[in-house]
């Protein structure tokens, strides 16, 4: 007779900036939840059991300071699953270069696969609707997006396209900021990832909205000197949004069962 030991372990790190630390899904104590801790949750659910689950992501950073600091520390905690996202921020600077991306994201997905972890790779949430110059913006994630799934097919890596959801480029899953998602737009990435993993999302998970109205010319106004001016600031003055910010889960945290707790 064979033994049954269970369930085996999952150990999922999330590495990335702003769209994977969770910003946009402000919990009551100020902390963010975001996608990423609902994936781990979601998995939990459908696992039957506890997992381990780290998150990397900073906020405000580049693709290569993420692969610089994040990539190495993230297989030292020697994960089974790695979930990868990155080049936001840098599409929206001028002068971004896509071919770059591509062979840093390339690079960084053979390297989670040769430390034995399955690397998953996400493209994120189209925010470009209420973003000013946005048409640009968008023509570098269409692009980036489709050599993205070249590169996932290639590999054989699953990808979580969530450029190319239509339904999450509405009003309705953004934040006030219009660059991060409201909480329902991360339930929803989340539950996109989810599926890439064969996984069913939560039934009790709201994954819509209903439309939100076009924003008023007091709205905007407000929306250009609490948000826009701020950023470009940022931009002239070399400082980023995540300066002097750490790794909200820098260790292994557990993330039990919602049947079980």
């Amino acid at each position: 007779m064979t033994q049954d030991h269970g369930p085996a372990l999952i150990r999922y790190v999330a590495i990335g900036d702003s769209f994977t630390e969770g910003v946009g899904d402000e919990q009551p104590d100020g902390s963010v939840r975001g996608w990423a801790d609902l994936v781990a949750q979601g998995l939990a659910d459908a696992h039957g059991a506890p997992i381990q689950y780290a998150n990397l992501a900073i906020r405000g950073r580049l693709l290569a300071p993420i692969i610089a600091e994040q990539l190495e520390p993230a297989l030292a905690l020697a994960p089974t699953l790695v979930s990868f996202n990155g080049g936001g921020n840098d599409m929206l600077r001028p002068g971004t270069d896509l071919a770059w991306i591509a062979a840093e994201t390339e690079t960084a997905l053979r390297r989670i696969q040769a430390a034995g972890a399955e690397p998953l790779l996400l493209a994120g949430a189209n925010p470009t609707g209420g973003l000013p110059g946005g048409g640009r913006v968008r023509a570098k994630g269409d692009e980036l997006t489709r050599v993205a799934g070249g590169i996932a097919a290639r590999l054989g890596v699953r990808f979580a396209d969530n450029w190319s959801d239509a339904e999450l480029t509405g009003r309705q899953y953004w934040s006030h900021d219009r660059l991060h998602l409201a909480p329902v737009g991360h339930h929803r990435v989340a539950a996109n990832v989810l599926r890439a993993l064969d996984v069913a999302p939560p039934a009790d998970w709201v994954l819509d909205a209903p439309p939100a109205p076009a924003p008023s010319a007091r709205e905007q106004l407000r929306y250009t000197r609490e948000h826009v001016v701020p950023w470009v600031q940022r931009r002239l003055t070399g400082r980023s949004s995540g300066d002097g910010r750490t790794a909200k889960y820098g260790e292994w945290t557990w993330v039990t069962p919602r049947t079980a707790a």
